[in-house]
């Protein structure tokens, strides 16, 4: 069958072939350094401490400051966002909700809408204040919502488009 001398080369072929892999290796170990730092690998950026004081966060003007002087005439061109998936016009839904008079309904009101998440203990009635945290992260205030929108990132936008929609059932 096989005589010693295939059999020595096909073991020199495997024993080659492990060597190449293991100089590989030892060649990108060189030129990659895969340790980690502590238990994380990647790189590490060293960030200057507060030598023990309290670091302020400006959270900006409260909701009820903006929602002040909010302008639904904004609002209106922050609704564009919105319009892909709901309605304005009173029971006239679509993937969700008329928005038609959201600002004080009751969450989960519209009768005619299967909705996707658990309203119950969060929300009770949509207040501006309400509606800004769900505009903000809907699923941070409603973890099993069906919205798949992002958020608004500002609170300025927020606060025209809940004017706007607080002002169409008026």
């Amino acid at each position: 069958m096989f005589d010693t001398m295939t059999l020595t080369k096909a073991s020199a072929g495997i024993i080659a072939t492990f060597l190449v892999f293991l100089l590989g290796k030892w060649a990108a170990e060189s030129i990659y350094h895969t340790a980690g730092h502590g238990d994380h690998p990647g790189y590490v950026i060293e960030v200057a401490q507060a030598g023990g004081e309290d670091v302020v966060v400006d959270e900006g003007p409260a909701f009820e400051e903006v929602y002040a002087s909010a302008d639904a005439a904004a609002g209106e061109g922050q609704w564009r966002s919105c319009r892909s998936c709901h309605s304005i016009e009173e029971g006239v839904n679509g993937t969700g909700p008329s928005l038609y008079g959201v600002v004080g309904r009751q969450a989960g009101g519209v009768a005619e809408f299967s909705y996707k998440g658990t309203f119950d203990g969060i929300v009770d009635v949509w207040t501006p204040e309400l509606l800004n945290a769900f505009l903000e992260s809907p699923k941070g205030l409603i973890p099993d919502t069906g919205m798949s929108f992002n958020g608004m990132r500002k609170i300025e936008d927020r606060a025209n488009l809940i004017a706007y929609l607080d002002s169409l059932d008026d």
